[in-house]
């Protein structure tokens, strides 16, 4: 959809009609109405700049962590310290893949899942799915991009895009995806938007088995990854 037709979308939301909740007018427009209350994402117009370069560089080696993307972007002569980098990579949801020691003790609340894709072979559609989110550089700021994968057919089921990294846009994806049909087994990262009772709560009350990835299944959510870097 161009800007020009969202931007008259969104003017007839904040039209003052008492006859129509912002709920109800967000429905009847196709608009997010989380995005409503939220305001949109600002950054500088050189951070925007180096978030693009970085996102550009973590498609090609997203075992890059802070460290390591500063040097690529102080190899490219760009004058940049660590500490900036970490702050921006933090602001797109993106972190050096890699193996690490377990330093943090889960929530005694949390319910946990086991890994059930091992030596699985696909046979199927409807199978397995899976969700993970990216950044997506956009002409002035950034969304976040949400999507739902059949494993078996690479078919996106679903996509929601986002200015924060609330639950709720996952949420609206998955809930879409599950008006189409439902999967044997839900695989998605460790990410607290997967993680949260919502989103097993929605996927335990269709009946879904959830899989939960674990240490060293960094290249489990690959088709997801696959569908960003098309985007």
């Amino acid at each position: 959809m161009l800007p020009a037709a969202v931007d008259a979308k969104w003017a007839l939301v904040e039209s003052d009609d008492p006859h129509l909740t912002i709920r109800r007018k967000c429905e009847l427009l196709g608009l997010n109405r989380s995005t409503y209350y939220l305001p949109p994402a600002i950054e500088s117009e050189e951070n925007l700049r180096l978030m693009r370069l970085i996102d550009e560089q973590y498609l090609k080696t997203p075992f890059y962590g802070s460290r390591r993307m500063t040097a690529f972007l102080e190899r490219r002569g760009e004058v940049v310290n660590r500490k900036r980098v970490r702050r921006l990579m933090a602001l797109m949801g993106l972190e050096g893949l890699h193996p690490r020691p377990r330093t943090t003790v889960a929530d005694p609340d949390a319910r946990t899942y086991p890994y059930l894709l091992r030596d699985r072979v696909l046979t199927h559609a409807d199978e397995v799915w899976s969700s993970d989110i990216t950044y997506v550089p956009m002409r002035r700021g950034f969304m976040c991009l949400t999507a739902v994968i059949d494993w078996f057919s690479r078919y996106a089921l679903s996509w929601r895009l986002s200015n924060t990294l609330e639950v709720r846009f996952c949420l609206e994806a998955l809930d879409e995806a599950l008006e189409r049909g439902r999967p044997e087994i839900f695989n998605t990262n460790l990410g607290s938007q997967f993680t949260s009772r919502e989103y097993t709560g929605r996927l335990e009350a269709a009946g879904v088995a959830v899989s939960r990835d674990g240490r060293g299944r960094a290249l489990d959510n690959v088709f997801v990854e696959r569908l960003s870097r098309s985007v």
